[in-house]
Formats: structure tokens, sequence, C-alpha cells
């Protein structure tokens, strides 16, 4: 299971984010990951933390960033948030959950014109990016989460930072919690 955290401040945020993720760091332990917006834009961090604990891992990356809007996420699997530049303009994206039809959706976003995923290792595609690539099929955000929700056969809880707040949207079954 993974875990993520989002935050938006008047002020810095990048201490509250960095605690924040530290916090699901029993959740995964494969990724972790954060993602700022500030005056220089989006500024993003992913690592492996496998044989090391987040907060080693992390400790420069929070001596680099700046913003008041962050998210960031612990994964046991794929590399997130991910930072997408699309007709709906430009936001990180985290997810968890599980996504029983895959391949299916894979398939549905070939035929909607999405030229192509990167692969993980072992030949498989990152679900947070299918997720982007589901929601950039419609023409908001807000009409993009409720697709992904009516489309997942399984659960799928998002948050997505654009540079004027956070999206969150939780599985609609309840499995996953946003607090």
């Amino acid at each position: 299971m993974s875990g993520f955290f989002g935050v938006v401040s008047n002020n810095d945020c990048v201490m509250y984010l960095f605690f924040g993720v530290d916090y699901h760091s029993h959740l995964g332990t494969k990724r972790g990951g954060m993602a700022v917006y500030g005056k220089d834009g989006f500024q993003r961090s992913i690592h492996n933390i496998e044989n090391s604990p987040f907060r080693i891992k992390f400790e420069k990356d929070v001596e680099e960033f700046s913003g008041n809007i962050g998210i960031g996420c612990i994964s046991d699997s794929e590399s997130q948030p991910l930072l997408v530049n699309s007709h709906l303009g430009s936001f990180a994206i985290t997810t968890v959950g599980r996504i029983n039809n895959l391949e299916e959706l894979k398939q549905l976003c070939f035929n909607h014109g999405t030229a192509h995923f990167l692969e993980m290792s072992g030949g498989s595609i990152n679900p947070t990016e299918l997720v982007a690539a589901l929601i950039n099929q419609k023409d908001s955000i807000v009409e993009g989460i409720k697709f992904v929700q009516e489309s997942v056969k399984g659960s799928m809880s998002i948050l997505i930072m654009t540079r004027y707040g956070i999206y969150c949207a939780r599985d609609k079954l309840g499995r996953t919690l946003l607090l």
C-alpha cells in the first residue's frame, strides 16, 4: 500500500510537506517523491527508498525546494508524483490505489490518441501516468477525475496539484482515507 500527503499554505510549505510525507513511510518501501509549486514554478524529486529512509534521501531536496503548495507520496511500486503538461495546463499528480483493468484502460487511451506510455522495469506502465492520460481526455481536471473514478475497476485516490491549489479525490468505494 502507498500513502500521499498534500499541503497549501500562505507561507513556504516544504517542511510541512517533508514531515507529512515522511509520516507515511511505513506504507511503502520502493519510492518516495515530493513536488512543490512556488515562484520558480514546479520542482520535483523522486528517490528510491528501498535501502535508505525517506528522511535521508530528501534532506538535500528540502534545502533546495521552495513553494507554498506541495504534494508527495510514498509508493510501493511506481515513481511519483509525475509532472504533466497538457491542454489542461501543467500539474503534478500522485495516486494511491489499484487498477484491475489497466490493460483495458491503456487501450482506451491509445484509441483516444495517446501515443505512448513510458515503461517501468518489467514492462508495466506507471498507473499514475495512465490516470493522468485518462484525466487529459476531458475538458477539465474535475471532469477528468470523475471519468477516472467511473472507468477504474478497483480503487483509485488522487491528488493533483496545480499552481492554484490541490484537487483531492477519494476512491469511489471509500477504501483509501483522505484527511
